[in-house]
C-alpha cells in the first residue's frame, strides 16, 4: 500500500512569490499613504483653523419652505451673535424674510438679502466676492439638516477658493438626507466654476422645484 505524504513546507518558489507580494503590498500601502497624508493634514489644519476662527457674518442658503424654517431658525440664532450681519442668499420673498426678523427684535440693518442665487452652487458663488470685498474670513453656514452635507462640499470649494472658512449650523427637519449622488454632483459644478466661471446652472435651471433645493 503505498502512501503518499503532502509536504507541510512551502518550496522556494512559494517563498519568493510570498515575499514579492509582500513588497509590493508594502509598496502601494506607502504609496496611499503618501496620498492621503496631505489631505489628512489639510483636514486637520481647516478643523483646528475653524476652532479659532471667529466667524464674522451669518450665511443662509435660500430652500425654506412654506414655513421659513431657516429663516425662522436664524432669526433666533442671530440673539447669539448680535455684531455681526446676516445674508440670505436665494431666501423667500423679501417682505415675509423681513417679517421674520423684525418680529423676532433683529435690527433690519444687519440683513443682506440676495436674490441671484438659483440652486446650491449658486448659493456661494453669487455671493462669495461680496463678501470676501468687505473682509470676512469666516461666516456660520445655515441651511437644513438633510441638506448640510452638500452645502459642505460646495462651501469648502467656492468659500475655499477665497481664503474662507465656515462654521456649519444645521437647521433641524425630519426629511431623511440627500443622496450622495447630489454633492457629488455639485462639487464637480464648484470645482469647474472655480476653473472656469461657469456654475451649470442654466442646464439644471429647467428641473428646478420652488421650494426645494435644486
Amino acid at each position: 500500500m503505498l502512501i503518499f505524504k503532502e509536504n507541510s513546507r512551502p518550496n522556494r518558489h512559494t517563498h519568493r512569490t510570498l515575499n514579492k507580494l509582500k513588497v509590493l503590498l508594502a509598496g502601494k500601502s506607502v504609496t496611499v499613504m503618501a496620498c492621503l497624508l496631505p489631505l489628512v493634514i489639510w483636514w486637520g489644519y481647516k478643523k483646528l483653523q475653524n476652532q479659532f476662527v471667529k466667524p464674522q457674518a451669518i450665511l443662509v442658503l435660500g430652500g425654506s419652505t412654506r414655513l421659513l424654517e431657516r429663516e425662522r431658525f436664524t432669526a433666533q440664532l442671530a440673539h447669539q451673535y448680535p455684531n455681526i450681519p446676516i445674508w440670505i442668499t436665494g431666501g423667500s420673498p423679501p417682505q415675509h424674510t423681513k417679517k421674520i426678523f423684525s418680529n423676532a427684535g433683529i435690527d433690519p440693518r444687519r440683513l443682506n438679502l440676495d436674490y441671484e442665487a438659483v440652486d446650491t452652487v449658486t448659493n456661494f458663488t453669487t455671493i462669495v466676492d461680496e463678501l470676501q470685498s468687505r473682509g470676512i474670513k469666516s461666516v456660520y453656514l445655515i441651511t437644513s439638516d438633510f441638506h448640510m452635507r452638500r452645502a459642505c462640499v460646495v462651501g469648502e470649494i467656492v468659500l475655499g477658493s477665497r481664503g474662507m472658512n465656515f462654521k456649519p449650523v444645521a437647521v433641524p427637519s425630519r426629511n431623511s438626507p440627500e443622496p450622495i449622488e447630489k454633492s457629488i454632483r455639485d462639487g464637480a459644478r464648484a470645482i469647474i466654476w472655480v476653473a472656469t466661471g461657469y456654475t451649470g446652472a442654466d442646464s439644471l435651471r429647467g428641473a428646478a422645484v420652488h421650494g426645494k433645493n435644486k
